[in-house]
Order: structure tokens, then C-alpha cells, then sequence
């Protein structure tokens, strides 16, 4: 209700005031939304809030008559919530949550959420930090410890969960387990109040890096690829095992570990020649988004249709079939 309110006062202030733009949305009335469109985030010291900034910019620059707001958000699983609600019109989303959501269950039990797929994007990387001087080896050795998993229902907590139970520990049980935002967790791992947290995103994160560099010796990472048979064999083949390079935080070595892909989400309401130019800026203008981050040049037009089981919006169907 929050969006449409505001979505009501900009377009009045428009017809009222004679605002930039005025003449053009007076020509083309049948702008949806009155052009004023909500893209549902992340953190804001993660991926998605600074990828999520960057497209919200180019969509702004190049979709004529629209801007795209980027709002913070706890990530995936409310973003998903957010956009079935019409509170958001675009968001964010892991696969597994995104999957979920489009067939009704996971965090969704039961209720289907309304959402189309525009694009599967970059993969999220799990990452899971310790001390330094933890004898932690793997993700097992964590029992009894103070993790923090992400925001409730976010994309972190539900592959975090996922991977708890992998490595044999049941996630509400056999740790204490914390739903904290990224910088609410680099701050408490700071000051010593948990002995680690997971964190499931693109590469380089700017709150663990921000971390490792402010305190360098303190924190190092755990390997986690011994969880990814069990975790596929459970939730479908969806994980993959990836490496964390060397370069990414300036670690000894790389760092094997599991990912799952972003996807871009709308709603179905979406108009389909604005699904269509919301994804034909992913492509003609990548170059751009890679400099907002650089996951920005970690996805083609042959893997981001591939979207099931979410539907793919008939506009970005068909800017797929043109390309």
C-alpha cells in the first residue's frame, strides 16, 4: 500500500506542478503505473542493493517515460512476498526462493505467489566465516556455536538452512541460530558476540569484504562442497559447486563452496512490451550494469531464460525468441 500511496502522490504532483516529464506521460496515459516502478532488493551493504542500483539506473535512463526506484529490502523471500502483494513491481530473488514461491511451498506452504521470471542472472555464492582462530573445519563442527543465517525468509536463510541440515544439523536446534541483516552480522562478529555467520550472495560482497579488511587475521572461511550432493539430492539438482577465487577477499587459496542462480522477477500485471524493454536493457546495456558490479558480466542470453519453474513474462519470451 506504501508504493501505490506514493505512486498516487508523484503522479499528482506531475499533473499539478508541470514536472519534467509532464508532457511525455500526458501522451502516453496508458503508462503503467504512471511510469513510477519499485524494484525489491537486498541489504545494503550486499549484491543486490548495488546490482539492484545499477539496472534501476539504466532502466531509468533507457525505458522511455519509466524510472525505477530500488528499495532495501531482507531479500528474497520478501521480495518474492512483496511482489505477489503489488507492493513491488520487479525484485530479486535466489532461484530455490523464486522456485518456491512460483509453486507454493518452502516459505510460500500453499499459496503460489504471483510472479513471472524476466531473467536468471549471476549465481549467488555461499560464503560461511568464522575467527580466525575457530577449530572449525567444516559446517558440522558449528554445533552448539551463534550463527547467523540472514534475514528471515531472505535467500541466505533458506540456503542457509539448507546447508545446516546438509551437514547434519538440525538449523533450530543445534546452533543458536540468529536471522540478522549482513551489517547487523559483520557488527556483531566484530565484537565477538557470534562465532559466525553464512551469507549466500554475488562476488565481492562489500560488507565481508569491509569486514576481512578492517580486521585482517580475524575471520577466515569454510569450505563447503562436502554439502552439495546431499543438498541437490534433497531440493532437486538446483546447487552448483563453484570456487570462491583467491583474488575475491585475498584468501591463501580458493575456497570451494555452493551456489544457486539470481533471478529477476516481475509481476504478472506487467505490461508485455515493458517486460520486454525491462530485459532488453539487461543485454544491450551489460556493460554498464558490470560497472555497478561486477556480476553485472556473469550471465548470457542462452542461460537467462532458463527460468523453470517459473514462468517466463511473455515480454522477455520474446526478446529471448528475437535474440
Amino acid at each position: 500500500m506504501r508504493r501505490r500511496l506514493t505512486r498516487i502522490i508523484a503522479a499528482s504532483l506531475v499533473s499539478l506542478l508541470g514536472l519534467a516529464g509532464c508532457a511525455s506521460r500526458a501522451e502516453t496515459p496508458d503508462l503503467y503505473h504512471d511510469g513510477l516502478l519499485y524494484l525489491a532488493t537486498g541489504n545494503t551493504t550486499g549484491v543486490y542493493y548495488q546490482f539492484g542500483g545499477g539496472y534501476a539506473d539504466l532502466v531509468t535512463k533507457y525505458v522511455s517515460g519509466y524510472r525505477l526506484d530500488p528499495e532495501p529490502t531482507g531479500a528474497s523471500g520478501e521480495n518474492v512476498s512483496r511482489v505477489d502483494s503489488g507492493d513491488m513491481d520487479l525484485a530479486l530473488s535466489h532461484a530455490d526462493t523464486a522456485a518456491d514461491g512460483a509453486l507454493g511451498q518452502g516459505v510460500f506452504p500453499g499459496k503460489p505467489q504471483r510472479i513471472v521470471a524476466l531473467a536468471r542472472l549471476y549465481d549467488n555464492i555461499a560464503q560461511i566465516v568464522v575467527r580466525a582462530g575457530s577449530k572449525a573445519r567444516t559446517l558440522s563442527d558449528l554445533r552448539g556455536k551463534k550463527i547467523s543465517t540472514g534475514t528471515l525468509n531472505s535467500g541466505t536463510d533458506v540456503v542457509a538452512g539448507r546447508m545446516l541440515e546438509a551437514a547434519g544439523l538440525d538449523p533450530d536446534r543445534d546452533i543458536v541460530r540468529l536471522r540478522w541483516s549482513l551489517s547487523e552480522t559483520t557488527k556483531a562478529m566484530k565484537d565477538g558476540s557470534i562465532d559466525a555467520f553464512i551469507f549466500v550472495a554475488g562476488l565481492p560482497v562489500v560488507g565481508v569484504t569491509e569486514l576481512l579488511t578492517t580486521a585482517p587475521g580475524q575471520f577466515t572461511f569454510i569450505p563447503a562442497s562436502d554439502l552439495l550432493k546431499v543438498m541437490n539430492d534433497k531440493h532437486g539438482g538446483i546447487y552448483q559447486g563453484v570456487m570462491i577465487p583467491k583474488s575475491t577477499y585475498s584468501t591463501a587459496t580458493d575456497i570451494p563452496t555452493v551456489a544457486i542462480p539470481t533471478m529477476l522477477v516481475c509481476s504478472p500485471d506487467v505490461p508485455e512490451q515493458l517486460g520486454y524493454d525491462l530485459t532488453r536493457v539487461l543485454f544491450e546495456h551489460q556493460g554498464e550494469l558490470a560497472t555497478a558490479h561486477p556480476d553485472g558480466a556473469n550471465f548470457t542470453q542462452s542461460t537467462a531464460k532458463l527460468t523453470t519453474p517459473v514462468t517466463l513474462h511473455p515480454g522477455a519470451r520474446r526478446y529471448y525468441e528475437q535474440g
